[in-house]
């Protein structure tokens, strides 16, 4: 479960913005919100997350999320699984300043910290034992971050195809596509929403995401599989706009 959980939360981490209006991504300024999702897992509840956005010093902002198991899932993973993303608008893209992971180990030998530095393109940390330092792309996204350039891009009218995103110690490109349309009945209400799928070349992995036009692009439920058997899933519970 480990692993899938972070598999998930790198490709798909986007269904968390769910409480946000389209419109508080149009300008700098951000609303903070808090998200809750129950986690399940082959069908069976495993726990639930909560994300959270919140303004940042210096006109950046941070978005975290805090998975914690519950029933027999807690002895595996007895402390909360979290990652939290600090980042900034730059030339109208999202751009990550710092990315944090721990909880995935009791010793923490895979906790992930991790600063990236625009102005040389280089990032540095560790990962789990290993040190990073290393150069990235133009466009590069945290596992975190990721969720909030697709977002954007939606709701600017553009149909993102791929993101770039920098996995513990290496970039990694992974596809987006749309592939249909379903309604859903949530404790948001019957929402109409946009499927879409989002999958690495080299795997045959696949996550999906519910997005509602109607909630400016939102992700109101995600979910991963391999064939036709699907592991992890997450769905909407309740939202909370802080005043």
């Amino acid at each position: 479960m480990r692993t899938f959980i972070r598999s998930l939360a790198v490709s798909v981490t986007a269904w968390s913005l769910v409480a946000l209006p389209a419109y508080l991504w149009a300008a700098d300024a951000v609303q903070p919100f808090v998200a809750r999702y129950d986690v399940s897992w082959h069908g069976i509840g495993a726990g639930t997350s909560t994300l959270t956005l919140a303004p940042a010093a210096g006109g950046a902002f941070t978005y975290s999320s805090d998975i914690q198991a519950s029933g027999l899932f807690s002895l595996v993973f007895p402390d909360a699984l979290v990652q939290s993303s600090t980042f900034m608008l730059r030339n109208g893209r999202v751009s990550p300043l710092s990315y944090r992971e721990g909880g995935m180990a009791r010793d923490h030998s895979q906790d992930v910290s991790l600063t990236f530095d625009w102005d040389t393109h280089q990032v540095a940390g560790t990962a789990g034992n290993r040190t990073v330092a290393a150069s990235f792309p133009d466009g590069v996204l945290d596992p975190m971050a990721v969720q909030v350039e697709l977002m954007r891009e939606l709701r600017l009218g553009q149909s993102p195809t791929h993101f770039t995103l920098w996995d513990k110690d290496e970039a990694k490109e992974y596809n987006y596509t749309r592939e249909r349309t379903e309604t859903l009945d949530t404790p948001l209400g019957r929402l109409d929403t946009v499927v879409y799928r989002s999958d690495r070349p080299d795997s045959d992995r696949v996550t999906r995401l519910w997005l509602a036009p109607s909630l400016g692009w939102l992700p109101v439920q995600a979910a991963r599989s391999r064939g036709d058997s699907t592991d992890l899933a997450m769905k909407i519970t309740s939202t909370t706009l802080k005043p």
